[in-house]
């Protein structure tokens, strides 16, 4: 077990070494200085606006910037429909995969297009090779467009006083083809080489050790992981995702995906310090949140190395750990932090079933995703974590009787009224929705017994699990529950919109408010918002406003069942 812990360990440094110095090229990209990919990339840029006959030079506010954003989602939407909706007459489908219904192919385009990659079908049978690669084209567009819109609110912060933001399509383009492209390929290119398939042909015809024939499903898969982690997307080729051998072979491949998982999320932190020149901010930003997934990771991996108490009472001896719904060729440990990691950055992949975890560690995943504040995805992480940072700023304030400022922008009551909204709009989308959900069942348990596979406290956090990662764009589920009903695609659907689009106007509009504001340059009464006492305030604020809103809920599913094993 030692080597496994530094196994985990040796995840998290690598990931932050290499993080470093590409927050530092990111924020490069973001302020136009010269890279060395701009060689190669700025013609095939040039081409990209020439084609479409859009001005990327032109200047946008902030409202510019969201009309932007949601008219090329819209139109992503429907291409999305119309493929998934038409995949069985349409070419490279070598194994004749059925289309699909209109309300799965809803709740699919919405989830894709939210960089949620929530997946009520198992990609080998439900989806063609076409389907595959458009689903794998939109990692890429709604990965570029959280990371684009990020961007503009960098730019706000680092403005004194201004209205024109940059232009988005430019921030998209250079964030797809600067940043994800390269990367994903170079990832792409090491999993092929360790085992990892990559071709068009359909199912092959295998012989087992027992002399049994089976048909092996196989795809381009290389490439659909490394986009599907280096995006924070999370959705997987196969229906078990990367416990599936052929899209996660061995440990090697597991660090690999793991770090690209988490690779973006933290270097944006570190970009935001280049952006704005404010390298410290970067750094607190970056404690309070590795604070938090600490506190979370750590309780998950003991739970899990510790094993199911249930089977110690049964003499049945655990010295691996808890392996129900793990690979082998993994362990407890790197499963358990692949699990907080997955839902705490939003990816939502698994490399194992998370409804198999013991009742703790379940309610860990689930606060991870319910926080929704530590790492996150790909840019959309940060606005969340933004918008605690200007309640934290206005709390402060009223605490030391001052005017609250934010690198020297005063903070009153439009933005606060923003900030709220959007701090209480996930706990509400959860709650809300959850409860229904339950509503439903237990009124009418004859018409939605398939739903769950456990029914007692165990099934309220099947509900509550895929209610609450819809509402975080993470995509990850316990796996109980069955939900391919047009009640979970359609209602899912309608979380995943307004828990994407939501938490990105909100904060876009705080920051274009407060860029359009007069600057006021720092004194020695302003309130430091680089420091360590700041930062702790941060945390208490996410705490008291995020965590604690859900605690009845948690203590009805993975509390009570905990009590009862």
């Amino acid at each position: 077990m030692n080597s496994e812990i530094l196994g985990v360990v040796l995840m998290f440094v690598l990931t932050l070494a290499i993080a470093l110095p590409l927050g530092r090229y990111i924020g490069k990209v973001f302020n136009y200085q010269k890279t060395w990919l701009d060689t190669i990339f700025n013609p095939i840029d040039k081409l990209f606006f020439k084609l479409s006959g859009i001005n990327e030079s032109q200047q946008m506010n902030w409202k510019q910037h969201l009309v932007a954003l949601i008219s090329i989602n819209a139109a992503w939407f429907l291409l999305s429909m119309i493929v998934l909706t038409n995949m069985a007459w349409l070419p490279l489908n070598p194994d004749n995969n059925p289309s699909m219904s209109g309300d799965l192919a809803f709740n699919t385009a919405i989830s894709f297009i939210c960089n949620t990659n929530l997946q009520h079908y198992s990609g080998e049978s439900g989806m063609s090779y076409l389907g595959q690669l458009v689903l794998m084209l939109w990692q890429f567009l709604s990965a570029g467009t959280g990371i684009a819109i990020a961007a503009v609110v960098f730019v706000a912060m680092k403005e004194r006083t201004t209205d024109k933001l940059g232009n988005f399509y430019s921030y998209f383009v250079r964030s797809c083809t600067r940043i994800l492209f390269p990367i994903a390929v170079v990832v792409a290119t090491v999993l092929v080489f360790n085992g990892m398939p990559m071709t068009f042909e359909g199912k092959d015809t295998v012989t087992t050790l027992q002399g049994e024939t089976v048909q092996v499903s196989r795809g381009p898969v290389a490439a659909f992981t490394a986009i599907k982690h280096l995006g924070t997307n999370g959705g997987g080729f196969f229906g078990v995702n990367s416990a599936h051998p052929f899209e996660n072979p061995s440990y090697f491949t597991n660090i690999v995906e793991m770090i690209t998982q988490m690779l973006i999320p933290f270097a944006l932190i570190f970009a935001l310090g280049y952006v704005i020149n404010r390298k410290k901010l970067s750094w607190m930003i970056f404690g309070v949140m590795t604070i938090g997934f600490t506190l979370l990771v750590v309780p998950t991996i003991i739970s899990e190395m510790n094993g199911n108490p249930a089977i110690t009472r049964m003499g049945v001896s655990q010295n691996l750990g808890s392996m129900e719904g793990k690979e082998i060729r993994f362990g407890s440990p790197a499963s358990a932090y692949w699990s907080i990691a997955t839902t705490v950055i939003s990816t939502g992949s698994v490399n194992a079933m998370h409804d198999s975890f013991t009742p703790l560690s379940g309610m860990n995943q689930m606060l991870g995703m319910m926080i929704n504040a530590f790492y996150g995805g790909c840019g959309v992480g940060m606005l969340n974590f933004y918008v605690f940072i200007i309640l934290a700023v206005f709390i402060s304030g009223l605490m030391v009787g001052r005017t609250p400022e934010f690198l020297g922008k005063k903070i009153e009551a439009k933005e606060m009224k923003i900030a709220m909204v959007i701090a209480l709009l996930h706990p509400f989308l959860i709650l809300v929705g959850t409860a229904i959900a339950s509503y439903l069942y237990t009124h009418n348990p004859a018409e939605y017994a398939g739903w769950l596979s456990n029914p007692n406290n165990h099934g309220f956090s099947q509900m509550l699990y895929e209610i609450t990662s819809s509402s975080a764009n993470n995509g990850s589920g316990f796996e109980g529950l069955g939900d391919n009903t047009p009640f979970w695609n359609i209602a899912c659907g309608i979380v995943m919109l307004l828990g994407r689009f939501l938490p990105i106007i909100g904060p876009v509009a705080i920051a274009g408010i407060l860029a359009n504001k007069k600057y006021t340059p720092e004194s020695n009464g302003t309130l430091k918002t680089d420091t360590m006492t700041f930062g702790l305030m941060v945390f208490a604020v996410i705490a008291i406003v995020a965590a604690l809103s859900f605690f009845p809920a948690l203590a009805l599913g993975p509390i009570a069942e905990y009590f009862l094993l």
